[in-house]
């Protein structure tokens, strides 16, 4: 997610160092490794996380309250295994994850920052067509999972439409409801959705795929983190890369050379952003009131 939710994030931070004392202390004698060093992460969103230094190799860690977010860190784990089995960009190394005195905690590689080099974007855009390739029978996901801080719906679905339909925009819009925002027609906004939605195979995709979620490493591999994946039309990730930047013309352009999307597909990015969008009214409020209401109106132009 793009913004962070402070009031998490600040109740971490204002306990961080008995936090990190007292996981790290249960994980090194889990793991067998004695810590050396650790340094705070920037960009957590509802997580703190740290970079430790050991005497074997170096990881992230990161820290939330168990009670606050049940089975998070599993649900990214898994969603981390799946993207790595796939075989397609790299992904940082699952080592261990818990609970311990109330805290929740995932344990990962931790990959060392590099350059992007030249080629880094037509890299990038030819292994996302690789991994949006990774198929499956019908879409979703065997397990629910998160996007951001809130839950994320990946029951089986036969179809395309039925899927981002029942499985993204109907919670969104229904939570949006209890949070006292209103709607007119979404019968009548459903059906073009219906309509629009293309019909193609299920697809691999990261699920929240904004430049906050990769990196490069020190071989200029492409790196992607913080997932939330299901076999779901691919046009999804599009939508999130497209709506807050941080991907040039290049990885399109690969893209499209490797897997070609329909035609029409840049016209449909405001439909495909508009579950990113609905995300962030729902956690952030109505400052994303207008975005979302834009977005429902490019839709019905299609």
């Amino acid at each position: 997610m793009q913004r962070t939710n402070f009031t998490t994030t600040h109740s971490l931070i204002k306990h961080s160092l008995r936090l990190i004392h007292k996981v790290l202390a249960h994980i090194e004698e889990k793991n067998n490794f004695k810590a050396t060093n650790n340094f705070a992460l920037s960009g957590g969103d509802i997580n703190q996380v740290f970079k430790i230094e050991t005497n074997i190799r170096n990881y992230v860690i990161k820290i939330n309250f168990a009670d606050r977010f049940p089975e998070m860190f599993q649900k990214e784990a898994s969603g981390l295994e799946i993207l790595r089995n796939s075989k397609t960009f790299k992904i940082p190394e699952v080592i261990d994850l818990g609970e311990f005195d109330g805290l929740s905690y995932l344990l990962l590689e931790f990959i060392e920052s590099g350059q992007k080099n030249s080629s880094f974007y037509k890299d990038f855009g030819e292994t996302l067509a690789e991994m949006h390739q990774v198929s499956s029978e019908e879409f979703g996901l065997q397990d629910n999972n998160y996007i951001g801080e809130l839950p994320q719906y990946n029951v089986s679905k036969s179809s395309a439409s039925e899927f981002y339909l029942s499985q993204r925009l109907e919670p969104q819009f229904k939570m949006a409801k209890q949070r006292g925002f209103s709607f007119s027609n979404l019968n009548s906004f459903y059906k073009k959705v219906e309509q629009s939605v293309p019909d193609e195979a299920p697809s691999l995709v990261h699920g929240d795929l904004w430049s906050g979620n990769y990196m490069v490493d020190k071989l200029q591999n492409p790196v992607l983190i913080d997932p939330a994946v299901a076999f779901a039309p691919r046009e999804l990730d599009f939508g999130m890369m497209s709506l807050f930047g941080g991907f040039p013309d290049s990885v399109y352009e690969s893209y499209q050379n490797k897997f070609p999307l329909q035609s029409g597909w840049r016209s449909r990015l405001p439909m495909f952003q508009l579950y990113y969008l609905l995300v962030h009214l729902n956690i952030f409020g109505s400052s994303y009131l207008g975005s979302v209401e834009q977005a429902m109106q490019r839709s019905l132009q299609l």
